[in-house]
């Protein structure tokens, strides 16, 4: 299983450029509100035409525009499951799973087709319930239910916990992600939430303004982001602008430290991320004096905003966060230090660096 895109799209002011190869499992779009993920779906599933490029899913050419091939959405045998799930208010679970069904004729075939996938889907005793009766589990569980008694080549789905509560959402997130371990197809969620993204996707392609800015391994981009997007989609706390200094050195000017890196750093580094989690009184290395600003108390763990000695007065404090178990919010920690395999080293993307080149 294979999805092949490379696609161009303009509306108004924004424009679309997306080069993306999927062999298999999940891949993640990641991105802020706006920057085109939802966009990229459309045109994935035949909703929106590009203005040109190409789409290959399973090697069949759904959409080439130099060749003027632009199959419809029902020839391209894709499932797709919107943010407010799209079901039929009129109709029950069981007609709106039925309406999944295109290909079969026989009836006796897609009555049993849908009792099964009602069963695999937990639906039992809800046949003949409609939408506004269900709960948002149930109605995603329909929906998908729909999408799925298509037998769809390749699954898109859309912000799909957006509409749920947080305790909902995390019970969900355990029952999609066996349903996507059990599809044989690729399947591509658009999601800005870094921990769906992490929970549910082998890779991962951060999106900004329109274009993809880094693509890979989710634990990968997760560990060390290559980018400002990247580190900032992922959750990193401490983002801030360095310069080169040696090959394993990098200096940051607001901070008025150095630290030494375990990755080679290139020439046009631009900033550096640690995330919070990472600093700690018991690592010696990149190891400076700090004096703590404020601390925050979260029911499992301390958050603790430092500065450094020599620290811009202007720039922002320093996060740590940290177990419960292992601080003492009484004691004065003196010092914190860094590995250096845990800071990420950040270049701009193209498009940065031409904003750059124009200024």
């Amino acid at each position: 299983m294979s999805t092949e895109i490379s696609i161009r799209k303009r509306l108004g002011n924004f424009s679309l450029a997306v080069d993306l190869c999927s062999s298999g499992g999940v891949t993640g779009l990641l991105g802020a509100s706006g920057c085109g993920k939802s966009l990229t779906l459309r045109c994935i599933s035949g909703i929106l035409k590009p203005d040109e490029g190409r789409i290959v899913i399973n090697g069949k050419t759904v959409f080439d525009s130099r060749k003027g091939i632009n199959l419809p959405p029902q020839k391209r045998h894709v499932g797709y499951l919107f943010q407010n799930y799209a079901l039929f208010p009129n109709m029950t679970v069981e007609q709106n799973i039925l309406c999944g069904i295109r290909s079969e004729k026989d009836a006796a075939v897609k009555a049993e087709t849908v009792r099964r996938m009602i069963s695999s889907m937990q639906l039992s005793g809800l046949e003949h319930h409609r939408p506004f009766e269900l709960s948002g589990g149930q109605q995603q569980r329909t929906a998908l239910a729909r999408i799925l008694v298509g037998k769809p080549e390749i699954l898109l789905l859309d912000e799909p916990f957006s509409a749920l509560d947080s305790f909902l959402r995390e019970q969900l997130i355990t029952e999609m992600k066996s349903l996507l371990g059990s599809f044989q197809g690729d399947s591509i969620i658009v999601t800005h939430n870094r921990n769906e993204a992490y929970e549910l996707c082998s890779s991962l392609a951060i999106m900004e303004n329109g274009r993809l800015t880094e693509t890979g391994n989710t634990r990968k981009i997760f560990s060390n982001a290559g980018t400002r997007a990247g580190a900032v989609l992922t959750g990193c706390k401490n983002i801030v602008g360095a310069e080169k200094t040696g090959e394993h050195e990098v200096r940051v000017p607001e901070w008025g430290i150095s630290f030494f890196t375990e990755k080679a750093v290139r020439d046009d580094l631009a900033a550096i991320g640690i995330r919070a989690h990472y600093f700690g009184p018991d690592r010696m290395q990149n190891r400076f004096p700090v004096k703590i600003t404020e601390q925050i108390e979260e029911p499992f763990a301390w958050i603790i905003k430092f500065r450094y000695g020599n620290q811009n007065a202007e720039s922002e404090s320093i996060w740590w966060r940290t177990d419960k178990g292992s601080y003492d919010p009484s004691s004065e920690t003196g010092y914190l230090g860094v590995a250096p395999e845990d800071i990420m080293l950040l270049y701009d993307t193209e498009e940065e660096k031409h904003g750059k080149d124009r200024k």
